[in-house]
């Protein structure tokens, strides 16, 4: 995973994650620019308008999430918070019953 943070391009991830991840950047970067020729790749490797929506979506979310916290003084929570978050997660899912 690192290394398609770090460089995308020469990742291990197939042409089709590498295609998804480009447009990715293109929303977080320059989404005011997205015309429907940038789907085009998206189709050619085998996302469908659902998947390319839900991308948008994850996106979307995580830049209000994160300037919500950087704005509102939450603090972010420590590496080991997040390993035993995850582990909870793992074991019991999303929901808290």
């Amino acid at each position: 995973m690192w290394s398609a943070l770090r460089d995308l391009e020469s990742s291990g991830l197939d042409d089709k994650h590498k295609a998804l991840f480009r447009f990715v950047s293109k929303v977080n970067k320059d989404s005011h620019h997205i015309t429907p020729a940038d789907m085009q790749p998206l189709y050619a490797v085998g996302w469908d308008d659902e998947a390319i929506y839900y991308t948008i979506t994850v996106c979307a979310l995580f830049n209000f999430y994160n300037r919500w916290i950087d704005a509102s003084g939450v603090h972010a929570l420590s590496e080991e918070a997040h390993r035993e978050g995850g582990k909870r997660t793992a074991v019991h899912g999303y929901s808290k019953s």
